[in-house]
Formats: C-alpha cells, structure tokens, sequence
C-alpha cells in the first residue's frame, strides 16, 4: 500500500509512518491535526516522509483503503490537516468543484467579475497595474544606467 504513494521514503513501514506523522503534528482546538512538515510556511500542503504530501500518506497509513487514481480532499478546508476523520478521496472533478473563489485577491483588492463567464477574474487588474508599473520604473533605471555607462544622457 506504500509503495502506491509517490514521494514517500522506502525505508518507512506502516507503523514507523504512523509514529513519524503524529510526533510532528499537534492538535488544534477545532479539531484538525497539523503536520509540521518542511518549510516553516503554516496553511499550506505539507511534505513530509521524502516528498510525499502528508495529508496523503496520512490517508494511506490512518485510512487505507487509498486509490492513485483519486485526489484525497479535506473536508475540513485546512490545507496542512492530517485529521483522519477530515480525510476523504475523491475524483479530481469533484475536488475542483469544490473550490469556492475569493471575492478579494491576495493583496486585499475587490475581484471583478466576469461578464463572459459570470466568475471572478483570475487576475486582478490593480495588482496587474501596479506590477506593471513596477516594471517600467524597473526597466526606465536600467536604460538610464546603460546610458550613463555608455557617457550618454537620459532624456
């Protein structure tokens, strides 16, 4: 059954796997099981074992019964949750129907919707104002030192 689990280190049995994940998880109070795994980044999916994703082998060792073929999604929604009872496999479909969009982008700015599909735009138009125009200041600096470099002006 471990063997099915891409990424996971071969020198792990079961028990040594289930060992493993609950020494570096910790209890939350609304019931999910985090996983510290690599990195020190917390919300985000979690390797651990190799390069397994742990909420996988969790899966595998706490559940069993685990198909390659199918996504296993989190009923709770947190991505770095092991809880067993939050675990579920379903088809990839099924997991991207799942998702829910954001009203707001990561930067905190209203998404607009669009009027061809009736969904939120994947890229917001402020942050791709701002990044632009972070770009042409970028690009104007380069070009004024070339020119300096070269002993010509910028005009």
């Amino acid at each position: 059954m471990l063997s099915q689990v891409k990424g996971l280190s071969r020198h792990f049995t079961e028990e040594s796997l289930r060992a493993y994940l609950v020494d570096r998880s910790a209890r939350r109070d609304d019931g999910c099981l985090i996983v510290c795994g690599y990195g020190d980044r917390r919300g985000v999916y979690q390797k651990v074992a190799g390069r397994a994703w742990a909420h996988i082998t969790a899966y595998v060792v706490f559940v069993g019964g685990y198909d390659p073929r199918l996504d296993v999604h989190h009923l709770c929604g947190v991505p770095d949750c092991i809880e067993p009872t939050h675990l579920q496999q379903v088809t990839h479909a099924e997991n991207c129907g799942n998702r829910t969009q954001q009203p707001l982008c990561r930067n905190g700015h209203e998404r607009e919707i669009d009027p061809t599909t009736g969904r939120y735009r994947k890229v917001c138009r402020q942050c791709n104002s701002d990044a632009q125009r972070r770009w042409r200041v970028r690009q104007a600096a380069e070009v004024a030192a070339a020119r300096a470099a070269y002993g010509r002006q910028a005009s």
